[in-house]
C-alpha cells in the first residue's frame, strides 16, 4: 500500500535495537520461552539460547527520521513505523467490536542479525515473531529479501506490512487469552497451533481492508486505498509462508503431522476472509478442522 505523503507516522511504536550477540538469558526463563516460541514458529530455536554471564541488553532507539507518510514510502524502517501507527489506530477501533479491551503491544523492535528478548536470544534465522512475555514484536527486515529469494514471494509494501499485521494479530490473541491455546505442544493440520496462525492471518486481512481508513491525530488517512496488485502481493506473501511451501523449500518434502502454521492455500484464504468479512469472521477455533 502507498502512504499518504503528508500523514503523520510519528505515533508508531517501531524502534531500532543495536546488534548485541551472545547475551545470556538469566533465571532459566529462556529455555522455556524458546521452547514455546519453537511451537509458534514451527521449528526449533532453542539452540539460539546464549550462555555464560550476562551482558546488558542493547538499548532501543527511536526512528526519529520517520516523520511522514513520504518517509514511509521511501524507507523500509519508516514503513514499519507507519504500519504500526495504522495498526494501532485500527485495533483501538476494532477491538471493542469483537469484545476486546485493546491495549497495544509494549514494543515493535527492528533488529539486525541477533536480538535478546524476554523469550531468549534469537537471530535473523528465527524470522519475524511476537514474544508474549514482553509483549513485543521483533523483525529483522532482511527477512523480506528472504521471503522473495528463498520462498518465491513477489514482495511489495503491502506484503511487508502483512507480516507486521500478522504479528500484531498475535498480540491481539495474547491479550484476548487465545494465544496460550497454541502452547499445548500439538502439531498437525487441525492443531491449535495452526488455528492460532490462521486467525492471525485473518486479522491481518481485516486490517488491510480497513487500512486506508485509519488516521493520524489530525484525521489524515495513513494509507491510500489498496490496489489489486498490492492485494495480490499480500496474498502471495501469505501463501509463501505456508507450512507446505516452507517444508518443500527447506527439506524437500511435506510432513503434514508437523504443521504449525497452515498450508499456503489456507493462509491465503484466511487472509481473504478477514479482508472480505472483517475481524469478527476470524474465529478459527469454533469450526471443525475440515473447515480450516
Amino acid at each position: 500500500m502507498t502512504f499518504n505523503p503528508n500523514s503523520d507516522i510519528r505515533g508508531g511504536k517501531a524502534s531500532k535495537r543495536g546488534r548485541n550477540t551472545g547475551i545470556a538469558v538469566g533465571g532459566g526463563l529462556g529455555v522455556v520461552a524458546l521452547f514455546l516460541l519453537s511451537q509458534f514458529l514451527g521449528f526449533d530455536v532453542t539452540g539460539l539460547l546464549g550462555g555464560g554471564g550476562g551482558q546488558p541488553a542493547a538499548e532501543d532507539s527511536a526512528l526519529e527520521q520517520c516523520l511522514t507518510g513520504q518517509d514511509a514510502n521511501e524507507r523500509i524502517d519508516c514503513r514499519m513505523q507507519g504500519a504500526s501507527a495504522s495498526l494501532e489506530d485500527y485495533w483501538q477501533t476494532e477491538g471493542p467490536n469483537i469484545g476486546l479491551d485493546y491495549v497495544g503491544p509494549q514494543g515493535f523492535v527492528l533488529f539486525e542479525e541477533a536480538v535478546s528478548t524476554a523469550c531468549g536470544n534469537a537471530s535473523s534465522a528465527t524470522g519475524p515473531f511476537y514474544c508474549p512475555p514482553d509483549q513485543t514484536i521483533y523483525i529483522d527486515t532482511s527477512f523480506y529479501g528472504q521471503l522473495e529469494s528463498r520462498f518465491g514471494a513477489s514482495g511489495g509494501p503491502l506484503a511487508e506490512m502483512y507480516v507486521v499485521a500478522h504479528e500484531w494479530g498475535h498480540h491481539v490473541q495474547n491479550i484476548a487469552g487465545v494465544l496460550e491455546r497454541s502452547q499445548d505442544g500439538q502439531t498437525g493440520p487441525t492443531s491449535n497451533a495452526v488455528r492460532v496462525e490462521l486467525q492471525a492471518d485473518c486479522f491481518a486481512g481485516s486490517w488491510a481492508a480497513a487500512a486506508s481508513r485509519t488516521e493520524d491525530e489530525q484525521g489524515v488517512p495513513f494509507l491510500q486505498p489498496i490496489t489489486r496488485e498490492q492485494y495480490t502481493q499480500a496474498i502471495d506473501a501469505a501463501a509463501a509462508v505456508g507450512d507446505d511451501s516452507i517444508q518443500e523449500a527447506t527439506q524437500g518434502q511435506v510432513t503434514p503431522h508437523t504443521f504449525t502454521h497452515g498450508t499456503s492455500e489456507q493462509r491465503a484464504r484466511w487472509f481473504e476472509t478477514g479482508y472480505d468479512q472483517g475481524a469478527g469472521a476470524c474465529d478459527t477455533f469454533s469450526i471443525d478442522g475440515s473447515q480450516l
